[in-house]
């Protein structure tokens, strides 16, 4: 009888802990590839880039006293990374597609209005073809692009 509860309690055990052991490794290798992308953009100082806050596949990173932002898209469509250097902006806003007559959201973007010229930069936020559950990740989305989208604007009217 002992036996054969250790044999079920070892074989629970093993149950639980290959998950947590993916799970740990994933989250060890985002963290790489996030800090590999911190010091393409700040060789020499990484660490500047203070407020770091991930979601969906995205990670946003802020250097809020260089002024520096870095969108990171961790898609599995397509991994990309976009730098931009916020004393160069004169303000942010964020732009939403909608399809057709409806409110379904099909992409949202960040726009930065460049200081010196009529140029608008937009850097790609969501895009409804490269998302796998759809509206709900417009949602979440959409509200994780107002909160950093405050931070944004507060980090450039300093």
């Amino acid at each position: 009888m002992e036996t054969s509860v250790t044999i079920i309690g070892i074989v629970i055990a093993i149950i639980v802990a290959i998950p947590i052991y993916y799970s740990a490794r994933s989250t060890a290798a985002n963290k790489s590839k996030i800090l590999g992308i911190k010091k393409k953009f700040n060789p020499t100082h990484p660490e500047d880039f203070d407020l770091t806050e991930s979601q969906s596949n995205k990670t946003l990173t802020l250097d809020q006293k260089n002024k520096r932002f870095i969108l990171m898209n961790f898609n599995p469509n397509q991994q990309e990374s976009t730098y931009l250097d916020l004393k160069s902006a004169a303000s942010a806003k964020l732009v939403l597609t909608t399809e057709g007559p409806s409110d379904t959201i099909v992409k949202i973007d960040f726009e930065f209005q460049d200081k010196d010229s009529p140029k608008k930069i937009t850097i790609p936020f969501y895009d409804f073809d490269d998302d796998r559950i759809k509206q709900i990740s417009a949602y979440q989305d959409h509200q994780f692009a107002k909160k950093w989208l405050k931070i944004i604007q507060d980090s450039i009217s300093r």
